[in-house]
This record gives structure tokens, C-alpha cells and sequence, in this order.
């Protein structure tokens, strides 16, 4: 057993330890106060001073995304709901309060990668894809469990479905005609419904075509060597006759037999017209070497997504020679090096990590009196403070969450769900999740924040006082009285303005009611 930096083991098991693998879905844990980062380790590496590093996917949560991403995020939540209504799936009815717990549990993948300390690893979640049979109120039975069905894009700002779209609906199936009855005959012109590439019952046999197919490959090599851009990419005899006996060739030369009737005569003169040999190149030919790794470069980035492929890199080429490039590609010996040396490279790269249970205090614990403070001051908190989420009073433990000027807390139950979720249980001000955002971040928020604990009180004006202000305009002249709050104003200018219907606000001058 070897160990790195006394934090890891490697190749032994221990009921303390966590054990973490490739594919594994890991809490991060960037601040003590903010909740947990959730990833996907890809790699574990091991660097140059013994410490251990890992790179993973990040996963963001809806505090993590603008406002407008979380609206279409409910949108596409709505839309989810409606498909399984349509499936006749048995969503069980969830409350507010459940609703409000599974945005917490709700994540959006990305495509962006970081390498991050293995010794900020907390513990291990679960993470699976969304499927419209799932029922969502079971995510919020299992501890520790999350779900995604869109992806997002930090650079772009976008969210993205990760699957595609069930295509259900009577637009996506095929109209099949009724049977014909006995005798009746088929009247519709079937050179309109589909084109005839091969008779299998013509006047060739095998060996003929066998022939022919030999022939139009040498045609082929022979057209690749006469032709400059050919001799250039094919610079070999060898790899020219290769090339020629590709499927491409072989095609062509069917096709040329089924336009000629089977006439071998005819389909010779057709293979060499009077300006020379006929070429057929496929898409490993029609691609160049550049080409040929920025294709290489977006299969690494982003797999098998051809239309990223497309779009990112190679604008240019049409999706379906993407796609045909792709199978033809995994055929080369090229294709089958890399896989060696991934796998080689796989293999000397560690698979598995052993890390001792995190056991230091969290300095946002509020310490009893007499004990050493957290690192917020939280010893100076006030008593009979309840829980932020689930308003309790009692708690073995206490821990500060907010700015530490508001004195804010959570009980041991809500900081953990606090740190693992990214919310607190119960919908609140405090929390800012309507907007997407921490609370904290926000002017408006934090200003919701600094009034909470503090002693409020209300000038109220009677409103004889108010009528005064509008009718006596030119004596008060608020503007004016505001500048010099001192200067004294004459009382009895106000109380002859007035008209004598109540009780002068300066003079106590009672006139008659109304």
C-alpha cells in the first residue's frame, strides 16, 4: 500500500476510506459555506509531488444558472409533465413544498472539464438521466440522489435537451395502404415509389460479374493514378488499389451494370468513356489530411455528437459526410493505433482512490460559550434563534448561514441538506430561489436580509397633516423645509390657508366639521 500527501490509498480497502472510481458522481467542496459542488470524475491523476488530482465534469445546479435558463428550465419540466400525462404514466400528485425539494435534486450537465484536488472530495452522490416512465417524487425518497435531462452551456449561455425527441404522434408513422383483394391488381406507378438498383434475375452469371468487378477496380486504380489531386493524397500503388477497392467501386460498378442491362459490352464502354477512366471517391478520399484531424480533434471533445462535430469544426461538410467519414474512419489503421494507445494510456492512469473520511470541524459551526469561536465570530449569536428552514429551536448543533452581521442559522439536519441540495427545505425570502441566484449576491437580497433582526418603527401621519402638505403648498414649501429642517414655519398663515373643517395640526385651532 503506497500512500500520497497521508490523504490517499491506493489498492487497499479500508471501512473508513471512500472508495472513488472513474464514472463516479463526487461531492466538491470549494468554500465552507457554500453547498457542495456536484462532478464526474473522468480522470485521476497523480502529480509530480505526490498529491492526487482529478478531472471531472462539472454539473451545475439551478442557483448556478440566470433566471431566464431556470423559466425555460420549468417550461421543459411542464412540457415533461404533460408527456407523461400522454404516456399514461401514474405521476403521483406532489405538494409545493415537495416541488420546491426537487429543484434541488434537479441538475444540468455540461461538457466543460476542470481538475480539481482530490482532497476536497466530500462523498459519493448518484446522478441518472431523467426518463419520462421515472417517478420524480422518488428521487426525494433516496438520500443522496439526483437527475438531469438538459444540458448546459457556460460559454454559450443555452440549455440544451440531452436526448432526442420521442417522435409519437400519427406525423411520424407510416400510412399503409389496405390490402388488395383477391385478383384486384396494383394500379400504382411503382418507378414514382421506388428505384431499381439490382435484378437478381438477370442473364449474368457470377463469374461474369465477378469479372466486371475485377476490371472496374483496375479502372479505378488506373483513374487515381492519372488523376493529381488522387496522386497526391493515394502517393502509393498499393494504397491507389486500395482505395479502388472500396465499396465505392464496387457500387459504381453495379449500378453501371443495372443501367446497361446487364450488358457487359456497353458497361465497359460506360466504365472508360472517350475522356478518360470514370472516378469514384468516397469520403476518406474527398477528405483532406487537416480535415482528417479536425475531425479526430471534435470526436475527442465532444464523442459522437455529429452535429456539434459539424457546427464547432467543420461547417463546411454536410452531416451526412460527417457520419459516413466517422464509419469509414473507425475501419483505418489509424483508428485502431489510437485505440491501442488510449487503452495503453488507460492503463497507467489510476482507476481507483481510497480517501479517509473528512473529520475537520466546519468553521461555520457556532461553538458553545467558553469554546474556541468559528472562524465567522458565530460565539456572539443571539438566544432563542430558531432555524432558518425547518424553524426549529433544538438542535445538537448549530451552524451560521448567511452573512455573519445577520446571524442566520441552521440546525445540524438543514446544513446538511443545506451543503448536499443547494437549498434549504422549506420555500423562503431568504433563499432567493425564485430568482435563480443566492440571496447574497443581490443588493435587493441582502437588503431583505439586513432588515430581518432589526427594531422597525412606523411614522404614521394623520390625515389632516397630508391635507395640508397639498393645500398649503405655497407656505410649508416641502422642497424648501426639507433643505432647512430647522427654519420655523408660521403656524398661523397655515391655519388661515386651511379651509375650517378640522383641528389645525400646528395651532390645536378647532374649526367646524365637514
Amino acid at each position: 500500500m503506497s500512500s500520497l500527501h497521508d490523504s490517499y490509498r491506493f489498492n487497499d480497502s479500508y471501512d473508513s476510506d471512500l472508495c472513488l472510481s472513474l464514472s463516479d458522481y463526487v461531492y466538491f467542496e470549494n468554500s465552507s459555506s457554500n453547498p457542495y459542488l456536484i462532478r464526474r470524475i473522468e480522470e485521476l491523476n497523480k502529480t509530480a509531488n505526490g498529491n492526487v488530482e482529478a478531472k471531472v465534469v462539472c454539473l451545475f445546479r439551478r442557483r448556478d444558472i440566470s433566471g431566464n435558463l431556470n423559466t425555460l428550465a420549468d417550461s421543459n419540466a411542464s412540457e415533461y409533465d404533460n408527456l407523461s400525462v400522454r404516456e399514461e404514466s401514474k405521476q403521483p400528485t406532489v405538494s409545493e413544498q415537495q416541488k420546491h425539494q426537487l429543484k434541488h435534486r434537479e441538475l444540468f450537465l455540461s461538457r466543460q472539464f476542470e481538475s480539481l484536488p482530490a482532497t476536497h472530495i466530500r462523498g459519493k452522490c448518484n446522478v441518472t438521466l431523467l426518463n419520462e416512465t421515472d417517478v420524480l417524487a422518488g428521487y426525494l425518497e433516496k438520500e443522496e440522489c439526483f437527475f438531469y435531462s438538459l444540458v448546459f452551456d457556460p460559454v454559450q449561455k443555452t440549455l440544451l435537451a440531452d436526448q432526442g425527441e420521442i417522435r409519437v404522434g400519427s406525423k411520424y408513422q407510416a400510412e399503409i395502404p389496405d390490402k388488395l383483394a383477391e385478383g384486384e391488381t396494383d394500379t400504382r406507378i411503382q418507378e414514382k415509389l421506388e428505384t431499381k438498383v439490382w435484378d437478381p434475375d438477370n442473364q449474368l452469371k457470377d463469374p461474369q460479374i465477378d469479372q466486371f468487378l475485377v476490371v472496374a477496380r483496375a479502372v479505378g486504380t488506373f483513374a487515381r493514378a492519372l488523376d493529381c489531386s488522387s496522386s497526391i493524397r493515394q502517393p502509393s500503388l498499393h494504397m491507389s488499389a486500395a482505395a479502388a477497392s472500396r465499396d465505392i467501386t464496387l457500387f459504381h460498378a453495379m449500378d453501371t451494370l443495372q443501367k446497361n442491362g446487364y450488358d457487359l459490352a456497353k458497361a465497359m464502354s460506360t466504365l472508360v468513356p472517350q475522356g478518360g477512366p470514370v472516378l469514384c471517391r468516397d469520403e476518406m478520399e474527398e477528405w483532406s489530411a487537416s480535415e482528417a484531424m479536425l475531425f479526430e480533434e471534435a470526436l475527442e471533445k465532444y464523442g459522437k455528437d455529429f452535429n456539434d462535430i459539424r457546427q464547432d469544426f467543420l461547417p463546411w461538410k454536410s452531416l451526412a459526410s460527417v457520419v459516413q467519414f466517422y464509419y469509414m474512419w473507425k475501419t483505418t489503421d489509424r483508428y485502431i493505433q489510437q485505440k491501442r494507445l488510449k487503452a495503453a494510456e488507460a492503463d497507467s492512469k489510476l482507476k481507483q482512490v481510497y480517501i479517509p473520511t473528512y473529520t475537520k470541524p466546519n468553521p461555520n459551526q457556532i461553538m458553545a460559550p467558553g469554546n474556541k469561536p468559528g472562524m465567522n465570530g458565530a460565539a456572539g449569536f443571539q438566544k432563542g434563534l430558531s432555524c432558518e428552514s425547518c424553524h426549529t429551536a433544538q438542535s445538537a448543533q448549530w451552524y451560521a448561514w448567511g452573512p455573519p452581521n445577520m446571524q442566520c442559522r441552521l440546525c445540524a439536519s438543514c446544513w446538511i441538506y443545506w451543503k448536499k441540495y443547494g437549498g434549504l427545505k422549506t420555500p423562503t425570502q431568504l433563499e432567493g430561489e425564485v430568482q435563480g441566484l443566492s440571496p447574497f449576491t443581490t443588493s435587493g437580497g441582502r437588503a431583505k436580509l439586513l432588515a430581518k433582526n432589526r427594531q422597525t418603527f412606523i411614522l404614521q401621519t394623520t390625515k389632516l397633516t397630508r391635507i395640508a402638505r397639498r393645500v398649503c403648498t405655497d407656505i410649508l414649501q416641502p422642497r424648501r423645509a426639507a433643505r432647512r429642517p430647522y427654519a420655523s414655519i408660521n403656524r398661523m398663515c397655515v391655519c388661515v390657508c386651511m379651509t375650517p373643517t378640522q383641528t389645525c395640526i400646528t395651532c390645536a385651532h378647532t374649526y367646524s366639521d365637514m
